[in-house]
């Protein structure tokens, strides 16, 4: 299994190929990818390794569909909130991209998961469990 990086497989390349007319990558501000998540159909997020997985949150924030690779940490950060595939298999990928596109109501019990799952999460509760665990481990 590849991780991020390295040449694309064949495969690859003939789909980036046939979808490349369709995307347009750029740097953007914080606003603009608010506004991006705020207009998306849902967010895809087909990564097979993260160590934790914020833009699934910012998605949530921004109260945008998520569709995401069930590997690594994706599941525990989205719980109920998401659409899973397996991010080694495009027609799983595709599949599950196009229920959430074409099925409304999913979406919007997608949105509605997203916004309890993000009450989960906040800076300050990083925050004061990094600095607990720093505090314990000091004191040992």
């Amino acid at each position: 299994m590849r991780r991020g990086g390295g040449v694309f497989l064949p495969r690859e390349l003939e789909v980036i190929g046939s979808l490349i007319s369709r995307f347009h990558l750029s740097s953007i501000t914080d606003e603009a990818l608010s506004q991006a998540y705020a207009n998306a159909e849902c967010f895809v997020f087909p990564s097979e390794y993260e160590g934790f997985g914020i833009p699934l949150l910012e998605a949530f924030a921004c109260d945008c569909p998520v569709v995401c690779s069930r590997s690594s940490s994706l599941p525990e950060v989205a719980g109920d909130a998401a659409e899973y595939f397996d991010p080694t298999d495009i027609d799983d990928m595709a599949a599950k991209i196009a229920r959430v596109v074409e099925d409304t109501s999913l979406r919007e019990r997608l949105r509605a998961a997203g916004r309890e799952r993000l009450r989960l999460f906040s800076w300050d509760k990083t925050a004061r469990e990094t600095l607990e665990c720093y505090r314990k481990v000091l004191a040992e």
